[in-house]
């Protein structure tokens, strides 16, 4: 009996004819630079939980900027780490005309014009408890947060951000922000919504960069879990997006990202907006603490799931190790 015709092994002959025939192919244009800001000068402050990410002042926020687009790597997502005695129920600091995420969009402006800033909006960087929201007899009030995310989204479009980034899970507050920038006149500014975030075990990382971990005191919710999504559903995930995006989205977001692939997967076959994927800290961690032990490849496993997350079907990845996939390919 003759052999099958067909030979798949001739596709992987050699490393040429792998880079030839490759589905999934990794560039500068794919990545979401995540950066940290805090208060001060001269701060370049490695975050003990994410081994080689830093937190930034101001003046340091501006090398990093450079050095990013020197890389070929033209969009960034700003978090802020403030201070506790600004901290309130309300997001009031969220608000400020001269708070650090409004002082840190100019900053990233005036060094890179061209540069793509989204910036995060959410609580709980403001808030005294940790939470995405307003908290009141025990519950977080979803209207009243939302109304106060549409007020900081405009005070961030004022700054000079292109997008702005609602990751809280409340419900309608896509609308709420939509309407609220329109209002504004700030027509152009776009909203890349957390559709699909979960309350995930793997943000630990973060909330230590941030500080904004809940906070355990009673008659205060525990954990997120009234509202980011149970990551035993699936088409759960499917309704959240679709509502962002008749409530104005322009680009939603799967979060976490290895974990959630078949979400990502599931989102993109049936959405017509760029899909985002978070690669989050807990993920980051783990490749960060496994390859230090010795027990994986860094870079391999690095540039694996990267790779895994744009064929899933990300047309944007949120990552921690953009800097170092752009170096480790070019």
């Amino acid at each position: 009996m003759m052999f099958p015709l067909r030979r798949n092994r001739r596709l992987r002959t050699n490393e040429a004819i792998r880079s030839l025939v490759r589905e999934t192919i990794i560039t500068p244009n794919d990545f979401l630079v995540p950066l940290f800001v805090v208060e001060g000068k001269g701060v370049k402050q490695e975050i003990p939980s994410m081994p080689n990410y830093f937190r930034y002042s101001l003046d340091i926020l501006e090398n990093e900027v450079k050095e990013l687009w020197k890389l070929g790597l033209k969009s960034v997502l700003l978090f802020v780490k403030v201070p506790d005695n600004l901290k309130d129920n309300k997001g009031t600091e969220a608000l400020n005309p001269n708070g650090l995420m409004q002082r840190a969009i100019k900053t990233v402006k005036n060094v890179c014009p061209d540069m793509l800033v989204m910036t995060d909006v959410a609580l709980d960087p403001y808030s005294s408890y940790g939470h995405d929201g307003i908290i009141a007899n025990g519950k977080i009030i979803n209207d009243d947060t939302a109304n106060v995310l549409a007020e900081m989204s405009i005070s961030h479009a004022q700054a000079g951000a292109n997008f702005v980034a609602p990751s809280d899970m409340m419900d309608g507050r896509i609308l709420t922000i939509r309407e609220a920038l329109e209002n504004e006149g700030f027509i152009d500014t776009g909203i890349m919504s957390y559709s699909a975030k979960y309350a995930s075990a793997f943000y630990g990382p973060f909330r230590d960069a941030l500080d904004s971990a809940p906070v355990d005191m009673v008659d205060i919710p525990k954990d997120k879990k009234t509202y980011q999504m149970d990551y035993a559903n699936r088409f759960e995930a499917i309704r959240e997006t679709e509502m962002d995006i008749n409530e104005g989205a322009d680009i939603v977001m799967v979060k976490p990202g290895i974990a959630y692939l078949d979400i990502v997967r599931d989102i993109k076959n049936i959405i017509e907006v760029p899909v985002a994927v978070y690669q989050v800290s807990g993920e980051y961690a783990m490749i960060k603490a496994a390859a230090e032990k010795g027990w994986l490849n860094h870079d391999a496993v690095m540039l694996e799931q990267i790779t895994a997350i744009k064929r899933a079907g990300a047309d944007v990845i949120a990552s921690y190790f953009s800097k170092d996939v752009i170096k480790l390919i070019s």
